[in-house]
């Protein structure tokens, strides 16, 4: 594939699309899997990343998981264009009208290819984490864990943080949630712009009883 500088293959399976809008922004993932490969939040819709994920889905038919609110950047215009299916929890289905092929999910989900998604209430009412399970073991959290000093990761408290409480809730119950025998690397849906950012971080990178 000829794919344009605006996504990074971070794994032989794996391509993350960061935002260029500010130096820590959002970030997209493409995650290929069978028989249903999914795209994890939506990418700034340039020329170039239309080209990128026409090269990526091949002949493909496959589905779009939004982790939360902060997720839907140009969504109407990538269902327009592609008409991929959209995934998204039930309580921030709402901003999404006029969308084509959107489901939603109340507590849990799993897609065709096996990938789990949980919700997990506090950086916006209906975010949610989407768990991909081996081969893979990879946590993709939305915002609800972001990279900060030292490559850790962990829940930070900002502005447009809906309700804290809940996401310290929401964080017991990932936890709880996830399979105890495999702990997963984690993608963050925000990501950081210098050179030597890290883009996937070991599980060991978030320290849960220091939050």
């Amino acid at each position: 594939m000829d794919l344009s500088n605006s996504v990074q293959q971070i794994r032989d399976w794996l391509w993350m699309f960061p935002s260029k809008n500010s130096s820590q922004g959002m970030a997209a993932w493409w995650l290929n899997c069978e028989p249903e490969p999914v795209l994890i939040d939506c990418p700034e819709l340039t020329p170039q990343v239309i080209n990128d994920l026409e090269q990526l889905s091949k002949a493909s038919n496959p589905k779009i998981l939004l982790t939360s609110r902060d997720g839907h950047n140009k969504i109407s215009d990538l269902n327009k264009k592609f008409g991929w299916p959209v995934l998204i929890q039930e309580q921030e289905a709402y901003l999404l009208p006029g969308i084509k092929n959107l489901e939603s999910f109340r507590e849990e989900a799993i897609t065709a290819a096996g990938l789990k998604l949980l919700w997990t209430p506090g950086t916006t009412p209906g975010s949610c984490v989407v768990y991909a399970p081996s081969p893979w073991n990879v946590l993709f959290c939305g915002r609800l864990l972001i990279p900060f000093a030292n490559a850790q990761v962990g829940a930070v408290r900002t502005r447009n943080t809906f309700h804290w409480t809940n996401q310290q809730n929401s964080l017991v119950k990932l936890i709880q949630w996830l399979p105890s025998e495999h702990r997963p690397s984690l993608a963050s849906g925000v990501v950081s712009h210098s050179s030597d950012s890290q883009k996937l971080f070991p599980w060991t990178a978030w320290k849960p009883n220091g939050q």
